[in-house]
């Protein structure tokens, strides 16, 4: 069972979205200890694309913590039924602190997602990067449940 997990996230969660994060963070609070550190969005007005996904990937280095699995969500990534997800989790906490590192509107940068150990995909619908992080988190609910043998993924 995992001790530990972090969300590191570009961005502010939208008013809207936030009562729904909170919902399944106090239930994940309620089997591991949690953390959700935000960084700074880059506007993209007047900006390149590359410049600011430079700069929002140097912020999200910068918060990385030593040590622990870094897990990237990208549309890219693999993707996994509930029971794998499950599986993986376990897997990754093994080796410390899980940080699943959540981009901003354009993604992540390179340089993040090459310091992630796994890059992982939610859905195959591309999904809103605020959107992503409530998803996330009840993944993460469900993935603890099914660690415990509980039935919520039913």
């Amino acid at each position: 069972m995992p001790e530990r997990l972090e969300i590191l996230a570009v961005g502010r969660l939208d008013a809207d979205l936030r009562p729904a994060f909170a919902h399944y963070e106090r239930l994940i609070g309620g089997l591991c200890r949690m953390s959700v550190r935000e960084v700074r969005e880059v506007p993209l007005r007047g900006r390149a694309v590359a410049e600011v996904l430079r700069d929002e990937g140097r912020r999200l280095l910068s918060e990385l913590s030593p040590g622990g699995i870094i897990v990237a969500l990208d549309a890219r990534g693999r993707g996994y039924d509930s029971e794998a997800f499950a599986a993986r989790l376990r897997t990754w906490s093994e080796a410390g602190t899980v940080t699943f590192v959540v981009g901003g509107s354009l993604g992540l940068a390179d340089e993040v997602k090459a310091a992630a150990r796994e890059l992982l995909s939610l859905s195959q619908l591309t999904l809103p990067h605020q959107l992503a992080r409530v998803v996330l988190a009840e993944q993460l609910f469900r993935g603890l449940k099914i660690i415990r043998g509980e039935t919520y993924h039913h």
